[in-house]
C-alpha cells in the first residue's frame, strides 16, 4: 500500500477549509483533517516570529504526493509554504483501500 499524509500549516481556518476541500474535490486527497490553530516560532527574512497558524493533515497515495504538493502550493497564501510527506509504516488494509480508491 502506498498511502501517505502531506502534513501542510495554513494561516487560518478559512484557508485550510477552501484548499482542503479543493483538494478532495480534485481527488488528489482522500480526506484532510484541519486541526486547531498552533502558535508558531520560527526565523523568518532575518527575524524570529511569532503568529498562529492552522496545520492540517491529508490523506493520499504516494503516487498523487508531487500532484497534491504542487496544486496546494499554487493555492497558499505563503510565499515558502510548510509541506511535508510523511510516510505511514502501517494502517488498516480496508483504509488503505478506501484511500487509494478515493485518489484513483
Amino acid at each position: 500500500m502506498s498511502v501517505v499524509t502531506v502534513y501542510v500549516v495554513f494561516a487560518d481556518q478559512a484557508e485550510a477549509q477552501s484548499i482542503g476541500r479543493a483538494m478532495v474535490e480534485q481527488r488528489l486527497a482522500a480526506c484532510v483533517n484541519i486541526l486547531q490553530p498552533c502558535r508558531s516560532i520560527y526565523r523568518w527574512e532575518g527575524a524570529i516570529e511569532t503568529g498562529s497558524e492552522v496545520p492540517a493533515l491529508f490523506k493520499t497515495t504516494l503516487h498523487q504526493a508531487d500532484a497534491l504538493i504542487e496544486a496546494i502550493s499554487d493555492r497558499h497564501s505563503y510565499s515558502v509554504p510548510a509541506i511535508a510527506v510523511w510516510p505511514i509504516a502501517k494502517l488498516l488494509a480496508a483504509y488503505g483501500d478506501w484511500v487509494e480508491e478515493s485518489v484513483g
